[in-house]
């Protein structure tokens, strides 16, 4: 699976998931699970956009019958920075102390409540526990107050995940948190909630998801890894098979849901494909990891110029998460199918089961995955988001500072690799 050749083998993977409840209606039982763990004050974290639907508030007002009192922060920045982060920390520590958090939007609230969460019951501040190199690496020394993530939308399965994103702004570069006790206590799937996401952001968030499958199926085979002791693991612990499940299964929901839910957005049975495939590839990625496309996303959306993408609040430039990881997804898995060509091949017809296979199969899944593109209206290649040929050693620079997710791609990796893989990408059709 992997030309990484290790001298002692990893023999053990590890699984972890949240509690998880699924279906339409299931925010409005929100009051009833925070309940069952005897919660008394709980803050509901949000951003401004979302607060103005009203629903936040819906979910803050149903507690009372439970007597509990919930107060409503709405200051979330779409795509976190460490500034923001910050701002959000310090206003939960002056209104503290609070027995719980839920965190109410995108992958953007759902990240700032697990920011939250950590440094309201752990000494120290933001940096200390940021990814080396970028921070310290520091890991939690207290357990974490009870966290039930609510997603409404389809995409960054951080309601799953063990992964807080943020942009380091001084550092002009996107970096994050990684540890197993910052993975929600409860997700809270209700795909009714995600019927108002716009067709642009239904369109980035679902190539969120889709990367996060295809990444963690073709990541690192598990026993390619070098053998860890327990307490030296890692939540990215490789593919595997019990995380192949939940990626393949997330693709074929992709295949007959992603199209349709960008162009019909008020089809429920769409959305709520979309909602499970998000859950499933975030219970496969926030296991096995995700690899190149992702590492490269984080340079792409921290510098950003002036690129300011539809149906995204227009008050500032951004590449959405989901869009910067897709830029770059066709030639990462180009470069990455010599190491398992079975996967890559096996994957493109789970999201593409009536294509048929190219002359050359290197060539399959990144025709599967520019063709998805270009119908649900991502841009075309890094150059279509204001970067050039100028650029491109700043772009390979920040992909190199995300070591924890290189580490995961199935084949070695060097800057002149990584650099090949932009310029390929400024357009792709």
């Amino acid at each position: 699976m992997s030309t990484v050749s290790p001298a002692h083998p990893e023999s053990v993977f590890t699984y972890g998931a949240p509690l998880l409840k699924f279906g339409s209606g299931a925010s409005d039982e929100i009051g009833y699970d925070l309940s069952r763990y005897g919660v008394r004050r709980v803050l509901v974290v949000t951003d401004a956009g979302l607060a103005a639907t009203g629903i936040p508030q819906r979910v803050a007002d149903q507690m009372a019958q439970f007597d509990i009192e919930a107060r409503v922060y709405d200051g979330v920045h779409v795509e976190p920075t460490d500034v923001s982060l910050v701002a959000a920390i310090e206003e939960a520590r002056s209104t503290g102390p609070w027995d719980a958090f839920v965190a109410v939007g995108g992958g953007s609230s759902i990240d700032t409540a697990k920011a939250i969460d950590l440094l309201t019951t752990n000494p120290g501040e933001l940096m200390d526990y940021v990814n080396a190199p970028v921070g310290k690496g520091q890991a939690p020394s207290k357990p974490l107050k009870p966290l039930i993530a609510v997603p409404t939308t389809t995409g960054t399965g951080s309601e799953s995940t063990t992964i807080c994103v943020m942009d380091v702004i001084a550092a002009r570069v996107k970096t994050g948190i990684s540890h197993a006790m910052l993975r929600p206590t409860l997700a809270v799937i209700d795909p009714d909630l995600t019927l108002t996401q716009p067709p642009g952001v239904t369109a980035a968030s679902g190539m969120d998801i889709l990367c996060h499958a295809l990444e963690s199926y073709t990541a690192r085979w598990y026993t390619t890894y070098e053998h860890k002791t327990p307490e030296k693991r890692v939540p990215y612990c490789g593919s595997n098979p019990i995380s192949d499940m939940w990626s393949e299964k997330a693709l074929t929901l992709l295949a007959g849901s992603f199209r349709r839910a960008v162009r019909h957005g008020d089809d429920v049975q769409a959305r709520t494909d979309m909602s499970m495939a998000a859950t499933f590839a975030g219970m496969g990625f926030g296991n096995a990891g995700v690899h190149i496309p992702h590492a490269n996303a984080y340079p792409i959306a921290g510098q950003v110029k002036d690129f300011h993408p539809k149906d995204y609040p227009a008050d500032e430039p951004m590449v959405p998460h989901g869009m910067s990881v897709a830029l770059t997804a066709p030639e990462a898995f180009r470069f990455t199918f010599e190491a398992a060509p079975d996967r890559h091949v096996r994957a493109a017809q789970l999201l593409a089961p009536n294509a048929g296979l190219p002359t050359d199969a290197v060539d399959f899944l990144p025709m599967v995955l520019t063709d998805l593109m270009r119908d649900i209206d991502i841009p075309n290649g890094v150059g279509a988001v204001g970067f050039g040929e100028g650029d491109v050693d700043d772009l390979v620079e920040g992909t190199m500072k995300q070591q924890r997710l290189l580490a995961t791609c199935p084949r070695e990796v060097t800057e002149d690799d990584i650099a090949g893989i932009f310029r390929r990408s400024m357009s792709l059709w």
